[in-house]
This record gives C-alpha cells, sequence and structure tokens, in this order.
C-alpha cells in the first residue's frame, strides 16, 4: 500500500435530533460553508413535514400531535438507500459493468445524493418545500430519487452475468 491511510473524519450529530445521518443531510446541503443556512432547510423542512403527516392524519389525538419526523424521515431513507450497484471494471482490455453489494456509508451517501439531487431538480418552491415533497413521494416509494434507485438495481440486474467478475480483481 502506497502512502500513508486517511483516517476517516467523524461528523458529529446534529444539535437538534442528535442523528449523525440528519447531520450528513445537513452537510451535503451546505453551500460555501454556509452550514446555518443549510441548517434552516432542514429543520424548517422537518416542520413542514410534521404539518403535513399531521393534516394527513384525521385523528384528532392529543398523542398524534407528538409524531416524530425524525421516524418519518428514516423510513423514507430506508426507501432510497441502495441495496446494490454496479461498478465499472477492466478486464482484458474490456470494461464490464460488475454488479456490487453496496456497503455501509455508501448507501447513506447515495440516498442523501440522490435526494438532494431530485429535491434540486424540482421546479417552483423554495429547497426546504422541494425536500419535503421528496421526502413524502420517498415515503410512498414514489418521486426521483426512488426511480434513481430502481435504475441503479435494474441496470445490476441486467449486468448480473458480469457477477462473478466481482471477486476476480480484488486482492486480500
Amino acid at each position: 500500500m502506497r502512502g500513508k491511510t486517511i483516517s476517516k473524519k467523524e461528523i458529529l450529530p446534529d444539535p437538534k435530533f442528535n442523528n449523525i445521518i440528519v447531520a450528513k443531510f445537513i452537510n451535503q446541503i451546505m453551500k460555501n460553508g454556509k452550514k446555518t443556512i443549510a441548517q434552516k432547510i432542514v429543520y424548517e423542512c422537518f416542520d413542514i413535514l410534521k404539518e403535513k403527516i399531521f393534516l394527513s392524519d384525521k385523528s384528532t389525538n392529543k398523542e398524534q400531535k407528538d409524531i416524530d419526523v425524525l421516524d418519518v424521515f428514516n423510513k423514507a431513507f430506508k426507501n432510497i438507500m441502495p441495496i446494490i450497484e454496479v461498478k465499472g471494471r477492466r478486464i482484458g482490455g474490456a470494461n464490464y459493468q460488475v454488479p456490487t453489494e453496496v456497503k455501509g456509508n455508501r448507501k447513506i451517501t447515495l440516498g442523501l445524493r440522490w435526494l438532494i439531487a431530485t429535491a434540486k431538480a424540482r421546479k417552483g418552491k423554495s429547497m426546504k418545500e422541494k425536500l419535503v415533497m421528496e421526502i413524502l413521494d420517498a415515503l410512498n416509494n414514489a418521486g426521483g430519487a426512488i426511480k434513481k434507485k430502481e435504475d441503479v438495481y435494474r441496470m445490476a440486474q441486467a449486468n448480473r452475468a458480469f457477477a462473478h467478475f466481482a471477486r476476480f480483481g480484488q486482492r486480500h
């Protein structure tokens, strides 16, 4: 192995929900180091999400008011996270799209990337409202991020004939 191994930077959980995935979500939304603006977008998005879910639940229970937005976000996010992806591998002068399992942090990174990209692609409203719409769509297994996940899965299924190359070039 050449050079030094790079240690992973530990991300601190966000201040409001004390959750690492929300902190990563804020960091992905952040532009030009303006973290407070990104936090404002995410937290207002969660407030709007809480209102929309409360309004869609027709029950008038007081306990229903205390909906955990984090649970809703996590359920939607689990729907977005990919299981399998394709990676290009060069073997014998030919490039093959080899399906590989997505592991650990990469699932989270890809899910957040797709969620934010599809929210940005929506027209019209502010970023927080676009995120709310995309999260609600993901909760119902619809929307752009889910479509991206399904496209990647379909691509991996189409190339499963090359799955035996996954072990071919790896070193222990």
